[in-house]
């Protein structure tokens, strides 16, 4: 009888002492909306900094898991596309390269139109490819698109190496080859493009949680644009000044010729259209942003 007169004792003083705790208890976190639309908290980013880095290394891991060649399928699709397109486009249709080697002009242009591409698609799927996550743990919504843009960096970069790689074979068999001093520009030209995807995407991704066949129709409008920017034929074989004109206004056109001007010493490189492209891509940038802010706050109730 004593035991169990302890033992009820012992429990309501654990029970009182619990209870004393949770009323001077104070909570120093409240996770709310933010009400500014433009709103980004680069503090908080970086103290979810390890997550970023899992989310990239989940997507890299597993973008080729339970296969038989695994990461070299980052390897073989560009070099498969570069076969085709040479065959096709340089055989057949007679497309020409500014004298260029084809197979450095058509792996620069899928190389470069393919990280915009997969950053686009990737991007504009944040929303609803995420959702499970974005219900059970907190975290910024703003990571997912970064860590699309990085991802398919790293695979960009494998892609980057390849082109150089037949770059140094075509100058040691003695092919002329011209590098300008915009090539130090480089890194700048990429970052336009990412940002200018990150936009683009975010706006889909955030109207995508009440419309998806807009997921649809993107895939249709990414396999289209490939064909009015200067990706598989170079940009001077466009003789016609509206059709050019038109071409040139197409934000990723600029920097697609300056990033083959810059490495291949062939294209048509303006600091007028370059300069359209990074204005675009801020305007872009900041729309994008204030979308992807406002549907956040409820999005889990539309996805």
């Amino acid at each position: 009888m004593w035991r169990f007169f302890l033992r009820m004792c012992f429990f309501f003083c654990t029970f009182a002492a619990d209870l004393e705790n949770r009323n001077e208890q104070r909570w120093d976190l409240t996770i709310t909306p933010r009400d500014r639309l433009l709103a980004v908290d680069w503090k908080e980013i970086w103290r979810y900094r390890d997550m970023f880095l899992l989310f990239v290394a989940r997507n890299f891991r597993t973008a080729y898991k339970q296969t038989i060649l695994g990461p070299l399928w980052f390897i073989i699709t560009p070099v498969l596309s570069v076969i085709v397109y040479v065959t096709v486009f340089g055989g057949i249709a007679g497309i020409p390269t500014d004298g260029v080697p084809p197979i450095l002009f058509y792996l620069l242009g899928i190389s470069v139109w393919g990280y915009f591409a997969s950053c686009l698609s990737a991007t504009s799927n944040s929303f609803v490819s995420n959702a499970d996550i974005f219900g059970k743990v907190y975290f910024p919504r703003i990571i997912m698109p970064l860590v699309a843009v990085t991802t398919n960096l790293l695979s960009f970069a494998i892609q980057l190496a390849i082109f150089a790689a037949f770059y140094i074979y075509y100058v040691a068999t003695g092919t002329p080859m011209t590098i300008h001093w915009q090539i130090v520009l480089f890194p700048v030209f990429i970052l336009i493009l990412a940002f200018m995807s990150v936009g683009f995407g975010m706006i889909f991704s955030s109207l995508t949680t009440k419309y998806r066949d807009l997921q649809i129709m993107l895939a249709k409008i990414i396999s289209l644009w490939v064909y009015i920017t200067p990706v598989i034929y170079p940009l001077s074989m466009v003789t016609n000044e509206k059709l050019h004109l038109a071409m040139s206004l197409n934000p990723v056109t600029p920097v697609m010729e300056a990033i083959k001007y810059s490495l291949l010493g062939q294209g048509q490189f303006s600091w007028g259209w370059l300069c359209y492209s990074v204005v675009f891509t801020f305007i872009l940038l900041i729309f994008g942003l204030m979308l992807f802010n406002k549907v956040q706050k409820s999005f889990m109730d539309t996805v």
